[in-house]
């Protein structure tokens, strides 16, 4: 009786440990990139009022590793993409990098996760890809080295790693990274036990084609919209499981059918300039209260493709961070403001239903801006890095800036200001259609008041 109730209870023990590391604990990503955020102790605090199980750093920050010891917060630390080549050919340098960021603090800090470089296939240098899965298998042996065993290893890869995915069951990786470097990635994962740690926004698919892509299936919320994969017979309600079953599909062509995945990034913008349609807070809250209470759902509700299965999950992100470069939707994914206040209430436990939450605000931007847009020099901004940008500007295009020459019909007010306001908005109606953008390293805004006066006339973006 007690031989036989032995090996029924090293499985259930196994089936614990296993559930326990699967558990449907939501993260959250602790972002930096911001030059008025809260001290770590301040952030961590934060982080837990948010009931967050995990947090994601996109390094290995010491103060931030030291607030997090003694929590029951569990830990993913990162080495930085510009290690990644010298780490994939020196194992002595992998051993110094766990030496110095991991084995001081473990493992009174719940470290479980070293992420190796972050979205490195969407990188143009090309090899760094191909050093990738090295660098990888040199933290791993330096790990064990260390004789560290409970920290999974893995690096967080974008959507555009494939290069189809509609419909799902066509998903295909690149074929510039899907032999070289996706295989022998698969191959460790699952050697290792790890995960394939991917990105997923609906936001940026749905923004870029709002008129074929119902706002509704990407933010968990269409009742009568679905979408039948014609090859696999699987439905879809949502535009999250289509993207996810995608890359499923796409690492069963390369015979790995069962890869864990670990939603490492997910959210949505709460605002953004004129032309980033739909950013707004009502969205982003309807979007993240949809994706935590799936992540959290007992039982698992998993994908089509994957019923049942649990997505361990870091949503995206703590804080709007307010240096990070680019459109303003990237400065505004944040749950919470710089302050710790919240952008908008959020449970990332699930358990607060949403009648309890006060009413949000009316999004006001869920149709296309149809312009037109100016941009201008930035309130504050830096005087000697908006003249080198005014010298860009003007020296694209054609006749950019001439009505801004002495004599012209913009040149006066003649102040750095309003010379470099007309160049930008001039730059921008020219080369908008063209990825060009109104940004300038953080120096322009966007405005929708017509600056002209008289017989100067500003150009702006339509769109």
């Amino acid at each position: 009786m007690e031989l036989g109730f032995l090996p029924l209870l090293i499985i259930c023990l196994s089936f614990s440990i296993s559930s326990a590391e699967l558990a449907p604990k939501v993260g959250v990503n602790y972002g930096q990139l911001g030059n008025n955020l809260p001290p770590p102790s301040q952030s961590v605090k934060l982080i837990q009022s948010l009931k967050a199980k995990r947090v994601k750093l996109y390094d290995a920050n010491p103060k931030i590793l030291t607030a997090l010891r003694n929590t029951d917060l569990q830990v993913s630390i990162m080495v930085p993409n510009e290690l990644i080549n010298n780490i994939s050919s020196n194992q002595t340098l992998a051993d110094h990098w766990v030496h110095t960021n991991v084995v001081p603090f473990y493992p009174e800090t719940l470290i479980r996760y070293l992420l190796v470089g972050n979205e490195i296939l969407s990188q143009p240098d090309k090899q760094i890809w191909y050093n990738l899965v090295p660098a990888m298998r040199k933290i791993k042996a330096a790990l064990k080295t260390h004789r560290i065993t409970k920290v999974k290893v893995g690096t967080p890869l974008a959507m555009d790693v494939l290069e189809s995915s509609f419909p799902p069951s066509n998903g295909t990786f690149r074929s510039d990274v899907s032999g070289l470097v996706l295989k022998p990635l698969l191959k460790f994962i699952n050697k290792t036990k790890s995960f394939f740690f991917v990105d997923v926004y609906t936001y940026f698919p749905w923004s870029s084609d709002p008129t074929n892509i119902d706002l509704g299936y990407a933010l968990f919320e269409s009742k009568n919209i679905t979408v039948t994969d014609p090859v696999s017979g699987l439905t879809y309600h949502n535009l999250f499981d289509q993207m996810v079953d995608a890359l499923i599909f796409a690492m069963k062509r390369l015979g790995y059918p069962d890869t864990r995945i670990w939603i490492a990034e997910t959210g949505w913008p709460s605002g953004g300039d004129y032309d980033q349609i739909g950013a707004n807070i009502r969205n982003a809250a309807t979007y993240n209260r949809n994706v935590v209470k799936k992540f959290n759902a007992k039982p698992p509700v998993g994908t089509p493709a994957r019923p049942g299965v649990v997505f361990p999950s870091f949503v995206f992100a703590l804080f709007n961070e307010n240096t990070k470069t680019g459109p303003s939707t990237e400065r505004n994914f944040g749950l919470l403001y710089p302050n710790g206040s919240h952008v908008y209430p959020i449970d990332l436990s699930g358990k607060t239903p949403v009648s309890e939450y006060p009413p949000l605000p009316a999004a006001k931007n869920n149709k296309p801006y149809k312009g037109p847009i100016w941009c201008m020099v930035a309130k504050g901004a830096n005087r000697s890095a908006v003249a080198s940008a005014l010298s860009y500007a003007c020296s694209q295009g054609n006749k950019t800036c001439d009505p801004i020459q002495p004599g012209g019909k913009c040149f006066k007010p003649d102040t750095l200001s309003w010379h470099a306001s007309y160049a930008f908005s001039a730059y921008w109606a020219q080369f908008r259609k063209a990825g060009g953008s109104c940004y300038f390293g953080g120096l322009a805004t966007q405005t929708i008041k017509d600056p002209s006066y008289g017989s100067c006339k500003f150009p702006g973006a339509k769109l």
